[in-house]
């Protein structure tokens, strides 16, 4: 299986929360540790990443909504 590199965060709460709506969308997911943790109690970066075939609808869901 094909895994696809989405978004990196700078805290790995978030991609933990992209996560879980994908996971409500039925999109597997899994989030890697990519970076040393950042003092001051922010966490450590991540990678939020999908299946190859997944990508596209992850980024639709992901991403902000559009203007009219």
């Amino acid at each position: 299986m094909t895994w696809i590199t989405i978004r990196t965060t700078k805290a790995r709460w978030e991609a933990e929360f992209m996560g879980q709506l994908l996971e409500s969308h039925s999109i597997p997911n899994r989030v890697l540790s990519i970076g040393l943790g950042i003092y001051c109690g922010q966490g450590s970066q991540a990678a939020l990443q999908v299946r190859s075939q997944d990508q596209w609808t992850a980024r639709l869901l992901l991403s902000p909504p559009e203007d009219d």
